[in-house]
């Protein structure tokens, strides 16, 4: 008569497998945290082409360009991690509820809370001081006009807590002139910005 016997695991097994699961939990979730979080950067990157875009449009047409949101027509779609200013003096409009508080004068945007609750609406950007060339005035810091147009130039600032850390809030910069980051932003060795790209001069992936 034959037995068929079941053998089970051992211990020394049981050990093996969990230290083998350890291992590629501790190397994937940081990895698989990072690929989000760089998916998430192709937001800003996104809005602040196409506020260029309009900006660019705007100098064509009009010979100027424009901090007013309502005058622009530009603005971001809602889900937005990132808050965007197009002014020194912000006046926001406020993404905090199922309707956005907004007026046509208003030249910066908040995070959107009501999708993101957790997040604060203004995180402080890392932009980080600009040399720029040309003879045209620099445009604002953080963004903004600055010069009479047609002698003007302006920025764009996207900030953003995309990793849900308390460390380092994600910033990209665009302008209408060329630009180079007097120090190297963390995260990004990388330290010069031509007009019409945006810039990261904080990456937040890299630097918690």
């Amino acid at each position: 008569m034959v037995f068929n016997r079941r053998r089970g695991f051992t211990l020394i097994e049981l050990v093996l497998v969990v230290a083998v699961i350890g291992v590629l939990t501790t190397v994937a979730i940081p990895k698989f945290m990072q690929y989000q979080s760089r998916a998430r950067q192709s937001e800003a990157k996104a809005n602040l082409k196409s506020w260029y875009t309009a900006e660019s449009t705007s100098f064509q047409e009009r010979g100027r360009y424009l901090e007013a949101l309502g005058e622009t027509g530009y603005s971001p779609t809602r889900g937005n991690r990132y808050q965007y200013m197009f002014s020194a003096a912000c006046t926001y409009e406020i993404r905090a509820g199922l309707t956005p508080v907004t007026s046509p004068l208003d030249t910066c945007i908040t995070v959107d809370q009501w999708k993101f609750p957790g997040m604060p609406l203004a995180p402080p950007p890392n932009a980080g001081p600009f040399t720029y060339s040309g003879s045209v005035p620099d445009p604002g810091d953080p963004a903004g006009l600055a010069g009479s147009c047609p002698n003007c130039s302006i920025r764009a600032l996207a900030a953003g807590n995309i990793d849900n850390e308390a460390k380092g809030i994600d910033t990209w910069v665009i302008a209408t002139k060329d630009g180079v980051l007097n120090t190297a932003g963390c995260g990004n060795t990388d330290t010069h910005a031509p007009a019409g790209m945006p810039f990261n001069t904080f990456n937040d992936v890299e630097c918690d």
